[in-house]
């Protein structure tokens, strides 16, 4: 059949029976498909436009027209039969009940604790296993709790990686400075300064510095050990920091000790254990050593004492520090310590 006469029976025929189509829809997506019948890839307009390239160029302006007005009358007719089923809908809306009684209660979800949460529950039972009282201080601190009685002198370079947030307190002793601590160590003066030895406590909380990035953040949460009596010394400690290694990630598992430097303690080290997240072979985490640091310890220095009333002559005692979200991230496999502070619910619902 010639091109020209083709289109035009197929036109004829298509007529007007997309309206009756198009009037039956009851949903949008009947409407749609409806029209996908006639204008989709395989429509039965579209395929009569495929003709329009054999038809003769003195025909071709008046087919083309032709096809034009029936495919706006069709698009028409949709956007109309489109708005009434929009209001048809909205309608419903409007006049049914505002709820279904039938249904059943929906229960609200239940949540749990963060990660941090249960990684100092689980540090504080063990170390109350061995003997320590878990004992709290305020998060605002006196710079002489925080750093002098501490023997960090207020001109001591190791001031420098810590004095980080200083915050005016009404109420305050005059000449008094204040900050957000750095540390829980200033709940070890606090405690030496009232009570006398023996003592073994515990302190967990949040503290604050400037730091911010893979494995540090500006604030963060450490648990502070100390144990003051007489005759201590650094078997002692080492023994304590092995059971606590042990019962935390399980037999066998892997520390160190490293000599190191602390204002409060002689002599220091720090305490490595190997890192969960690569089993030892190096990844971002542990900077490609195998191993993460999770503490500082040492021997309280005796200049500690002596500012906390206690005779260093008779007296020796251990402090030791931990971060609380590296243990966290060797415990669950967090690559990035920031996630523990995000909020997200995706991240939070896999503990």
């Amino acid at each position: 059949m010639e091109p020209t006469q083709a289109i035009e029976e197929a036109l004829d025929s298509f007529g007007r029976q997309y309206l009756a189509a198009f009037a039956a829809a009851s949903t949008e997506q009947a409407l749609r498909d409806e029209r996908a019948q006639l204008l989709g890839k395989k429509g039965a307009l579209t395929e009569a436009l495929k003709l329009m390239g054999k038809v003769p160029a003195a025909d071709r302006k008046r087919i083309g027209e032709r096809v034009n007005a029936e495919k706006a009358a069709v698009d028409a007719a949709f956007d109309e039969r489109l708005r009434a089923l929009h209001a048809e809908a909205r309608a419903r809306e409007l006049t049914a009940r505002p709820y279904d009684l039938s249904l059943p209660g929906r229960a609200p979800a239940r949540g749990h604790r963060h990660p941090i949460s249960l990684v100092i529950d689980d540090l504080l039972g063990i170390f109350r296993d061995l003997g320590f009282v878990v004992v709290e201080g305020p998060l605002v601190e006196l710079e002489e709790n925080n750093f002098t009685k501490l023997a960090f002198p207020p001109d001591h370079p190791a001031t420098d990686m810590q004095d980080t947030f200083w915050v005016d307190v009404a109420g305050a002793p005059p000449g008094a400075r204040t900050l957000l601590r750095t540390h829980t160590s200033s709940v070890q003066v606090r405690e030496m300064s009232r009570r006398t030895p023996p003592m073994a406590i515990v302190s967990p909380g949040a503290v604050f510095r400037r730091d911010d990035d893979a494995t540090h953040s500006p604030m963060f949460h450490q648990v502070e050990g100390f144990l003051v009596d007489r005759g201590v010394s650094m078997a002692d400690l080492r023994g304590v920091l092995a059971a606590f290694a042990e019962r935390l990630f399980g037999p066998g598992t892997k520390t160190r000790l490293r000599p190191s430097y602390f204002p409060f303690v002689e002599p220091g080290a720090e305490v490595d254990l190997s890192c969960a997240l690569c089993a030892g072979s190096g990844c971002r985490v542990c900077k490609g050593t195998g191993w993460l640091e999770v503490l500082g310890c040492g021997m309280i220095h005796p200049e500690v004492f002596t500012h906390c009333g206690i005779d260093p002559e008779e007296t020796t005692g251990f402090a030791f520090g931990l971060g609380v979200e590296r243990l966290a991230m060797m415990r669950y496999g967090v690559p990035d310590l920031r996630l523990m502070f995000e909020n997200d619910p995706r991240f939070l619902a896999q503990f």
